[in-house]
């Protein structure tokens, strides 16, 4: 039965309901009318009521079943020509989809992309600003000078270029850990999860907004991990090779009295192809301790730009516990185009999870390229 059928029988069968019920309170009214007809009257509701509630059963779930059919062939966009508009509907699609474990249109997949078949690449927050609605609430400092790619199983050479004599590798540091560690870095894969907890009025809400409130939360969960990843005192078990701090990247380390000598002294330390692109990573605290010491009354420092004070561009991150020295071209970062999406609650709130399962690996390409910088007191 079609549903069509359904209202037509749901309508027959209602108006004998009120029909039934009309001839019970005028029955019932009667007193020449004998109970037992009032009795058999009582029955026949039950019947025809129990008959009602089965159709209508039957009715809403087909309705729904078309309803959600509809919603999944209807045009993302309704017309709308915007690129940037059509991204953002084809975006809220895949989050709706994911939340109501229903397949995404074929539409919303080819405008986020397909080379994993879930149309989700896209999906991933990229590191040029258009691509964000707003502002994240974590950021990664990473993001302006590191290296960030989206392949699977990838493999890039350390230098970009070479020449017939192997000699031409200036630097003796390079030269050892080229021959040391090989002329590539194969990137793995290391998975973690972004949860974003999305609630009933956000998901029935605008697209805009929808969009908005999973791409803040995923660029900040992302941020936070590359963060934690790349800066770890103590690196989880299997991510030694992403810290810069790491024993087992063994980053060079160049002692000072202070650390404004310390982070001099590492920037004369690279070599001049390195030195040339030289950034320095470290804390705004200790900039601002550093400036303190060396403005001594005197108001000029603080109205210093930082790179005039250091003689190279500074980079501030809360993370770096003490100051990187480097060409950060060097750091790269690469997430897997696989990702997988799926839902869960958080059982302590009843919040309803948007979960976003994704692969990243953080390699220093050369660690030659880096120094770290710390203070050591002279005795």
């Amino acid at each position: 039965m079609n549903l069509y059928e359904l209202k037509m029988s749901l309508k027959t069968v209602g108006d004998q309901l009120a029909k039934v019920e009309g001839d019970i309170v005028a029955k019932a009214g009667d007193p020449s009318t004998p109970i037992e007809e009032v009795q058999n009257l009582k029955k026949k509701k039950e019947e025809t009521q129990e008959r009602f509630n089965i159709l209508k059963t039957q009715h809403d779930e087909l309705e729904a079943k078309q309803q959600l059919q509809f919603e999944n062939k209807k045009p993302l966009v309704g017309g709308l020509e915007d690129p940037k508009a059509k991204k953002v509907a084809a975006k809220a699609e895949m989050v709706r989809a994911t939340m109501q474990n229903r397949t995404l249109s074929d539409e919303a997949k080819a405008i986020l992309g397909d080379r994993n078949n879930t149309g989700g690449e896209k999906l991933l927050p990229k590191t040029v600003s258009d691509e964000l609605l707003f502002e994240p609430f974590v950021k990664n400092p990473l993001r302006d000078v590191s290296t960030f790619t989206n392949e699977t199983n990838l493999e890039v050479p350390k230098i970009t270029f070479t020449l017939s004599d192997d000699d031409f590798i200036a630097d003796t540091e390079t030269a050892k850990e080229m021959k040391a560690d090989g002329d590539n870095v194969v990137f793995g894969r290391f998975k973690f999860k972004v949860f974003v907890p999305i609630s009933e009025t956000i998901l029935k809400g605008s697209d805009t907004n929808l969009v908005e409130t999973v791409d803040q939360a995923l660029e900040s969960g992302l941020a936070a991990k590359e963060k934690k990843v790349a800066f770890a005192a103590t690196p989880k078990a299997g991510e030694e090779h992403m810290s810069f701090y790491s024993t087992q990247n063994a980053i060079k380390v160049v002692n000072g009295a202070t650390k404004l000598q310390a982070i001099r002294k590492a920037i004369a330390d690279l070599h001049e192809d390195y030195r040339d692109n030289a950034k320095v990573m470290m804390a705004y605290a200790d900039y601002s301790e550093m400036i303190e010491s060396l403005a001594a009354g005197n108001t000029t420092f603080y109205d210093a730009p930082p790179e005039r004070v250091l003689g190279k561009p500074v980079i501030f991150s809360d993370s770096a516990s003490d100051p990187i020295v480097g060409d950060f071209r060097y750091s790269h970062f690469n997430y897997d185009i696989e990702m997988l999406k799926d839902r869960d609650k958080d059982v302590k709130t009843g919040i309803e999870l948007f979960v976003l399962t994704a692969w990243i690996d953080h390699r220093i390409k050369l660690k030659s390229a880096f120094r770290i910088a710390k203070v050591v007191p002279e005795a």
